[in-house]
């Protein structure tokens, strides 16, 4: 499966489906705040200025994702995080008052990724062609899934607490947003077709299929992915690209 750049070539997998680097804690694009930028801001005690802050928190949430992944969250409590990431349990307290916090932010930090990763789908549909625009979404959820244990185990190993729940509403919604404006820019939906509530479903059925896929299987159910992807292009009207 290809993708045509409307005036060149391009690749139908772009670096956006690699894991994605840490995230920056400083300004980011002013035309979107998802979720994931909200509430990372709002659960730090202080946000952090200056570069050596930010890199002093990125720490802590890379440790927390760490343990997360290779003990599971309830290993994942201030102490461990302020021993794993080389920092003074005052430094972690500074930002972040209790592991309700660190929780929350650990969450909110995967979930901007995972918004930023549909504002460059969205971005991509608007400046190529893509031949399998479901087949490419998926594959790039579901790569990150791969490269993130830590996610998965906050998400699939325990039922989400109720702060996490309804984080995980409102980021639905954010995502559906961005199917939204994807299906639009790709010229799949004229503005007038766009629907809130279709992309709404969309996204459910997308986010609860990849979710059964990686319960069981860390590199995730193929067939399952395979399957989901037949099935939304149906339900947009689109060809199916046998894998």
């Amino acid at each position: 499966m290809g993708a045509t750049e409307r005036d060149g070539a391009a690749p139908r997998r772009s670096a956006l489906v690699a894991a994605a680097a840490p995230v920056d804690l400083g300004e980011g694009d002013a035309d979107r705040v998802g979720v994931g930028d909200q509430v990372l801001a709002s659960t730090l005690r202080i946000v952090p200025r200056q570069a050596r802050g930010r890199a002093k928190v990125e720490r802590m949430l890379e440790a927390a994702e760490q343990l997360a992944a290779s003990e599971g969250v309830d290993a994942v409590t201030t102490s461990r995080v302020a021993e794993r990431a080389g920092v003074s349990i005052g430094s972690v307290y500074r930002y972040l008052p209790n592991r309700e916090a660190l929780i929350e932010a650990l969450a909110a930090r995967f979930l901007r990724v995972l918004e930023a990763q549909m504002d460059d789908l969205v971005a991509l549909a608007g400046r190529t062609t893509v031949d399998d625009p479901v087949g490419l979404a998926i594959d790039v959820f579901a790569d990150f899934y791969r490269a993130h244990p830590g996610f998965r185990a906050l998400w699939l190993d325990r039922p989400l607490t109720e702060p996490l729940r309804r984080l995980d509403r409102h980021h639905k919604r954010v995502m559906a947003v961005g199917i939204r404006r994807a299906l639009v820019a790709a010229g799949i939906w004229s503005p007038a077709q766009a629907s809130d509530a279709v992309a709404l479903a969309v996204q459910l059925a997308a986010d609860a299929a990849i979710q059964e896929a990686f319960r069981t299987d860390p590199g995730g159910d193929r067939a399952l992915l395979d399957a989901a992807a037949s099935l939304l292009r149906r339900a947009l009207g689109l060809p199916d690209h046998p894998g």
